[in-house]
């Protein structure tokens, strides 16, 4: 006998509060207290992406945009390094900025109402360069490797928000226990490198694993602090 319709349908929400429940909260009570800013942070990252992508389409400003914000493997590491926090806020040339645009409003935007504004940029940037380390250290390997890249890879550019927003969209879920949620995009990053095995796709991949470190290693020693403290684990503050 099958189950009634009805039932089924508590039954999913119940799974939908269990799984998005606490995010969904911090995220209503934060726009609904404050509205527009609830994310400065985040309207701040748009216009800056706007803006780049704007002056990189000019003929005066191509140039100018890929000497501050342009990263290739083939490059020097110091300038790379240099380049690597403004890289995330230039779009790539070969996909429709309003994308990119998307992304930070709505992954930027959540992340900053639920673990602050300055985790938020850390949490990014340390996933770009994560991707950005990958690219030499896979190349070094060659396509022998399995985890390797082949030389045509030192000259990819490599710009855009997107390890930054699969960084930041694991490192919520994992924050507020949206499990299902993290192993899902996880998974579409594993098939994207199935599917499509190019830089961006294995950037996606070493961006998730610093990102999980990174929650490793916060939690490791948020369980020191409260075991010295004798106090339970305090939320993380905006």
């Amino acid at each position: 006998m099958s189950t009634p319709v009805p039932a089924r349908l508590a039954c999913l929400a119940r799974l939908a509060r269990r799984e998005w429940g606490p995010l969904y909260v911090t995220v209503r009570g934060g726009i609904t207290g404050r509205r527009w800013r609830a994310a400065p942070m985040t309207l701040a990252a748009v216009c800056l992406t706007a803006l780049l992508q704007f002056v990189q389409n000019q003929s005066w400003g191509y140039q100018f945009v890929q000497n501050i914000g342009s990263v290739r493997a083939e490059e020097p590491l110091p300038l790379a390094l240099l380049r690597t926090p403004l890289s995330l806020f230039v779009p790539a040339l070969d996909l429709p900025v309003w994308g990119a645009l998307a992304q930070i409003l709505l992954v930027f935007g959540i992340a900053e109402i639920c673990v602050g504004w300055w985790r938020t940029l850390v949490i990014g940037y340390v996933a770009t360069l994560a991707g950005t380390l990958y690219a030499r250290v896979g190349i070094d390997w060659g396509p022998g490797h399995p985890l390797g890249l082949p030389a045509s890879a030192a000259q990819v550019v490599d710009t855009g928000p997107s390890a930054a927003v699969v960084g930041l969209a694991v490192y919520v879920c994992w924050r507020y226990r949206a499990r299902f949620t993290a192993g899902f995009v996880i998974a579409l990053m594993v098939v994207e490198v199935l599917v499509k095995n190019n830089l961006a796709g294995r950037e996606h991949l070493a961006a998730i694993v610093a990102v999980l470190v990174l929650g490793a290693c916060t939690a490791v020693s948020q369980r020191r602090g409260r075991a010295s403290s004798g106090s339970g684990l305090p939320p993380i503050q905006s």
